[in-house]
């Protein structure tokens, strides 16, 4: 019989089996399931209360979730808590595995940015590289990912069509842009985190904790920090360089991947995406076009 309380798993009712072993997870029968609307993918979200406790709970909904989900519980189970939310519960199901974590809505959620928030930021970034973790490396997690500019020099349609750059600017523009993303390497013991944003970051207590671990990996902590700041400067925090500077390969790198994906089609399990990656992607040009000396495209 249908749980007649008001819970859903995108369109359609959370299925009671899926309620349950999510109540034994917890140890504590959630009373109110209230949806939340944030993160790029279709997983589905709840905050959930009962018995004057709350949760955060996250559901895979597609294999694409699901996968990345799988990814993240391993990554939860390696992190040093100190830069990760309290795990509360999970189930690494293949087909629906969730996440239980503690619940950080009373946290300061950026943006806006200010310069205690982004020291807090850095900070936690700062100790979460110089730690340690079993964690696999960059070239097994992301073994699909290829240079960004490299792919814009076989196939640039997609790059051109946003209207960022015209033919003669990317025609000069190229090689360099090639060398210096060849330049940085993806190779490292660091602990990353690799999905730095600020709908990944929040502060609580003068600390921030980071989430959403799905892309965690051993690889280059520089690389790590810069893949944040395009997005930073987007949310009016200061430019890149002024985080991270005398970085060329990184500036070039992070841009390339951005300008060889903002451009391409939507993702259906991710349909918000594309457009993060264009903000991204304004930010992170002006970016490799200081750092190499190059003319910012107009």
């Amino acid at each position: 019989m249908a749980d007649h309380r008001s819970r859903s798993l995108g369109s359609a009712p959370v299925p009671d089996i899926l309620a349950g072993r999510i109540t034994s997870a917890l140890g504590w029968r959630p009373e109110t399931w209230r949806r939340v609307d944030r993160g790029y993918t279709l997983a589905a979200r709840f905050i959930v209360h009962g018995s004057g406790r709350s949760a955060f709970v996250k559901i895979a909904t597609t294999p694409l979730t699901a996968a990345h989900m799988h990814r993240e519980l391993r990554a939860y189970g390696a992190i040093d808590a100190r830069f990760r939310p309290t795990l509360l519960g999970f189930s690494d199901d293949l087909a629906e595995p969730f996440l239980i974590i503690e619940d950080l809505s009373e946290a300061n959620w950026p943006p806006a940015w200010s310069d205690e928030k982004i020291a807090a930021a850095l900070e936690t970034i700062r100790g979460l590289h110089a730690s340690s973790a079993r964690l696999r490396p960059y070239a097994e997690v992301h073994a699909a990912r290829t240079p960004g500019w490299a792919e814009v020099a076989r196939d640039a349609r997609c790059f051109l069509s946003l209207g960022l750059a015209d033919r003669a600017w990317l025609d000069a523009a190229l090689p360099r842009l090639i060398e210096a993303e060849a330049a940085c390497s993806t190779e490292g013991d660091a602990v990353t985190h690799f999905d730095l944003r600020s709908d990944n970051i929040c502060i609580l207590d003068d600390r921030a904790i980071l989430v959403d671990w799905g892309e965690a990996c051993l690889s280059n902590p520089k690389l790590d920090l810069g893949g944040w700041l395009p997005s930073l400067a987007y949310e009016g925090g200061p430019p890149p360089d002024a985080v991270l500077p005398n970085a060329p390969e990184v500036a070039a790198w992070v841009s390339g991947y951005f300008a060889a994906r903002a451009g391409l089609p939507t993702i259906p399990d991710a349909p918000f995406v594309r457009q993060v990656q264009l903000a991204q992607l304004h930010a992170s040009l002006p970016w490799v076009c200081r750092a190499l000396g190059l003319p910012v495209p107009s």
